[in-house]
């Protein structure tokens, strides 16, 4: 009889625990040999954690962060953004959107194993569950490269529809299910065939993150751009089971079995916070925790008692109780974390500190909070993050409660009140569909806004956010305190 890898094989040993993602296996208790990991994408370090203790071990160093990254002999990476990580937890693979690369990470010392370089901006990667391949899609093409992680080399291309955003696989092998960024359609792939055997449609075109459950039942996608999830069968013929309106710049999504249940756990941006929906006939919407600032990607623990976010504008991860859905504790991370996983016993033996770097200047960040500045849109808000670059500093602002599909102009004032004195310019802010978006921009930001200094000081400087075509139209302005209005 053939055994498929994993999922199917603690079925038939009757293995009574839970079980959680990404390869349904049953539950490993939390211990010091496991590692959590943020990609720190303006910092390009990959931030590790030992959530024994919840205290953050220090950084893996990829690349160096502005302005140096930019110049023209540069070889580091550029924009660490991806996730994934091997069956055996001995491989973590980082994906670098600027530079095009995975970098192959052995888990146990932190020792870069080799990077391998493929088409224009990879998003994401993830492993079969056999371990035997590494699937990236290429967002800024039309497919998915297929690396042999043992031999690093691209070995196939899976053409599909532009965009490809993210790949996951059934807790089984047999499905690859890849959703799009820019093209409004789910593609199913045949993981052995290679073989497109489904495209489903999306409700948006916007899809950064998806995952399977641990039953390998259901597909939930998240649509950024709509502030939706939608969620199908994952078997087929792959039909749309529920969509779900779930809020502003809705990010990761993932799934938690405990004694309480099964659960899917989504971080939605704008809002700061996580969703917690009850899986079954009907999804109930159980929970919503406040957790900070622009909350991005998330990760259950091997026995589903916690999960873990990121916090892209927020650089701290944090740690939740899922049984009690209560946040444990917060931990500094690099600087605009995307993506993060949580890896059961990555380190078999030792400390596992080899190759680490104190987090220094990355963790050297200014949190803002802006809130309405009209009665036309009073709901709207935005938080913001002054991430120290050294010479440079790069503020990144997301905002909700905004028009749709509308462009804003972000500026420097002399005053977050009225009248707000000499205007400066920073940048253009675009909303999606949803009356929402995310903008940057580089520069001497933290001397300008002064974030350290009195209100009454003549040099501080106030963000303000205003009507494209009219600066006197102010929709969002900077509040006095920092970290909240």
């Amino acid at each position: 009889m053939k055994i498929l890898p994993w999922f199917p094989l603690f079925c038939f040993l009757g293995v009574a625990t839970a079980q959680q993602v990404p390869w349904g296996r049953p539950d490993i208790p939390v211990s010091n040999h496991d590692r959590v990991y943020a990609a720190d994408q303006t910092s390009n370090t990959v931030s590790v954690i030992d959530p024994s203790t919840n205290r953050l071990l220090g950084v893996i160093r990829l690349g160096d962060p502005v302005p140096g990254s930019l110049s023209p002999l540069y070889n580091g990476q550029l924009l660490v953004h991806g996730l994934g990580y091997s069956p055996d937890s001995k491989t973590l693979a980082v994906v670098s959107v600027g530079s095009n690369s995975v970098t192959l990470i052995e888990t146990a010392t932190n020792k870069i194993k080799g990077i391998v370089y493929v088409g224009r901006s990879p998003h994401e990667a993830f492993f079969t569950p056999n371990g035997r391949e590494l699937w990236v899609t290429v967002r800024g093409e039309n497919y998915v490269s297929v690396i042999d992680p043992t031999l690093m080399k691209e070995t196939r291309r899976i053409e599909m529809a532009n965009g490809p955003g993210m790949t996951i696989f059934g807790t089984d092998g047999r499905y690859a299910f890849v959703c799009s960024s820019f093209t409004p359609e789910l593609t199913v792939v045949d993981a052995k065939s290679y073989q497109i055997l489904k495209r489903v449609p999306q409700a948006s075109p916007f899809c950064p993150n998806l995952a399977v459950s641990p039953e390998n039942d259901e597909v939930w996608i998240t649509l950024k751009d709509a502030g939706k999830v939608q969620v199908f069968s994952a078997q087929p013929p792959f039909e749309q089971k529920a969509l779900l309106k779930t809020g502003p710049i809705t990010n990761h999504v993932n799934f938690v079995n405990n004694r309480n249940g099964k659960f899917t756990y989504l971080t939605i941006g704008g809002a700061n916070q996580v969703k917690v929906y009850r899986r079954g006939t009907k999804l109930d919407l159980i929970a919503t925790i406040q957790v900070g600032n622009l909350p991005h990607g998330i990760w259950p623990s091997g026995d589903g008692s916690r999960i873990y976010v990121a916090l892209e504008n927020g650089e701290m991860a944090v740690a939740i109780d899922t049984i009690t859905n209560q946040v444990i504790t917060n931990i500094p991370i690099g600087q605009t974390t995307q993506a993060l996983v949580y890896v059961p016993n990555a380190v078999p033996n030792g400390d596992g500190r080899q190759n680490l770097v104190p987090l220094g200047e990355a963790g050297n960040t200014s949190r803002l909070h802006l809130q309405a500045g009209g009665s036309s849109l009073s709901d709207a808000q935005a938080s913001a993050a002054v991430n120290s670059l050294g010479l440079l500093d790069l503020v990144q602002i997301a905002a909700r409660g905004l028009a749709p599909k509308t462009q804003y102009q972000v500026y420097l004032a002399k005053s977050n009140r009225e009248p707000f004195g000499q205007l400066t310019p920073l940048a253009v802010l675009k909303t999606n569909p949803d009356g929402a978006g995310i903008v940057q921009a580089i520069g001497p930001m933290k001397a300008l806004t002064a974030v350290d200094l009195p209100a009454s000081t003549s040099s501080r400087r106030f963000l303000i956010v205003t009507e494209m075509k009219d600066p006197t139209k102010v929709v969002l302005r900077q509040s006095n305190a920092l970290n909240g209005p």
